[in-house]
């Protein structure tokens, strides 16, 4: 019997993903046909929101940034001193460099506009004539895309100068970083767009006060951004219609591993994971069984396949079940994956990408990465596992950003969940994988029969 959605989707509509997957959807003309710059219009021509205003319904909108924090938006952009005579900035995150997560290149790739459009919004709502998109270096389809498109909005004028005759101006530059995980944190991001070392600032100041080239700066995520665009269209209790009480409007999931329709899906949080898994991704691999599930990006706690067919896809369900919902990376684990190397891969990716500036991060990725990969080569020792836990303990909180943190969490919810299987390799001295990840996707073999061809809500490259 086929598994029936449990959580009611209004109508399927889309706030990010509004147009048929697949199809050409980038171009200004596909935009326009879909609405596209009228609420611009609206607020910059129509006056229908005053920039506090605007401020206002986003925070009355419940948008909470979608970077992976949470932060709420609105009350972030609240924190610009009042009255500053700075030139203030905004600076789009568009770096998204955390594993598991590809859900803002789509919208970039394949939705830009709605991008640009919140840029202009929240420009208009804070205050600013300079917007700094920050795109990761690995993009180069994504910051090919948003070039063309900042060009094309230039040309059509809707940036630029006196954007519709409002008197308001909008200029957005496009940056590509150099492929930096630090510089996923807003002020890692903010030196290397300065030109400098992409290391994390001690904070205070914020970025609010004082950030990019010294001036007043709203950091927020290409999501949270382009959600403001629907924010100002349908209002507070538009963006609302969707999701909980605490965990508002729809949210982008962007799903791998061993299920039939891998991809980036919008639903509304709070939806359950069950039906992301068995009704948007068609299920596992047939033969697969869901072993476990890292909710949002590599960083957060992982769960046990059980427990994660209880969670609902919001920040209090997750928060409920000892995980964090993170960036949104739904990472499943299929039964037959050892999770000691699952760990150890973790830790070399976070290893090779500390800044080095803080001894317990640059230290302690270190130290835990061997002691994992120890284990796993079967060359273990008995206090190894509780030492593993004592290093990552003390890392967590210890830094002048999270990464320390984002080694950590991961360290000790995989000895919580995992121990036994850590304690086997300790015992017999060998991994009982043969040292080797399943091949669920038949990727040695050169293709994916089990996949499914239907490109609708599968993200192709």
């Amino acid at each position: 019997m086929a598994h029936e959605s449990t959580y009611p989707v209004l109508d399927g509509h889309k706030i990010l993903l509004n147009f048929a997957r697949g199809t050409t959807s980038w171009p200004l003309s596909s935009y326009l046909q879909r609405g596209g710059y009228s609420t611009s219009k609206a607020v910059l021509v129509g006056k229908k929101y005053t920039p506090g205003e605007l401020i206002d319904v986003v925070k009355a909108s419940g948008l909470r940034g979608r970077g992976g924090a949470g932060f709420p938006t609105g009350l972030k952009w609240s924190f610009l001193p009042r009255g500053a005579t700075d030139p203030v900035q905004l600076v789009v995150n568009a770096d998204e460099s955390e594993p598991g997560t590809f859900k803002d290149r789509v919208v970039m790739e394949e939705n830009p506009h709605v991008l640009l459009e919140g840029c202009v919004l929240a420009c208009y709502a804070i205050g600013s004539d300079s917007c700094y998109i920050y795109i990761r270096g690995e993009y180069v389809p994504a910051i090919k895309r948003m070039v063309a498109a900042v060009e094309e909005a230039y040309a059509a004028g809707h940036l630029g100068s006196d954007i519709y005759g409002s008197g308001f101006t909008c200029n957005i530059t496009v940056h590509s970083g150099a492929g930096a995980y630090i510089c996923g944190e807003e002020t890692g991001l903010i030196e290397s767009l300065e030109g400098k070392k992409g290391q994390p600032r001690i904070k205070p100041p914020f970025p609010a006060v004082k950030g990019v080239f010294g001036y007043p700066t709203i950091v927020n995520n290409v999501e949270s951004i382009a959600a403001v665009t629907y924010i100002a269209h349908a209002g507070a209790d538009g963006y609302r219609a969707w999701g909980t009480e605490r965990s508002a409007g729809t949210k982008l999931f962007s799903v791998s591993g061993p299920v039939k329709r891998p991809g980036v899906y919008e639903v509304p949080m709070g939806y359950p994971f069950k039906d992301l898994l068995e009704v948007e991704c068609g299920g596992m691999l047939d033969g697969v069984g869901l072993k476990a599930l890292i909710v949002g990006g590599s960083s957060v706690p992982i769960v046990t396949g059980e427990t994660a067919l209880t969670i609902n896809m919001d920040y209090e369900s997750c928060e409920e079940h000892k995980t964090l919902l993170g960036s949104g990376g739904v990472i499943v684990i299929g039964e037959g994956t050892c999770m000691v190397r699952t760990l150890m891969t973790l830790l070399r990716f976070y290893h090779h990408e500390s800044c080095g500036q803080c001894t317990p991060c640059r230290e302690g990725t270190g130290w835990i990465e061997r002691i994992v990969t120890r284990i796993e080569n079967g060359e273990g020792n008995p206090g190894d596992i509780d030492e593993l836990y004592r290093i990552a303990d003390n890392m967590e909180l210890r830094t002048i950003c999270t990464l320390a943190d984002a080694a950590a969490w991961p360290t000790k919810s995989f000895i919580n969940v995992f121990r036994s299987e850590f304690e086997a390799h300790v015992q017999a001295r060998a991994c009982p994988y043969h040292n080797q990840f399943p091949d669920h996707l038949n990727l040695r073999g050169g293709g994916v029969p089990q996949r499914h061809a239907d490109p609708e809500h599968a993200f192709i490259a």
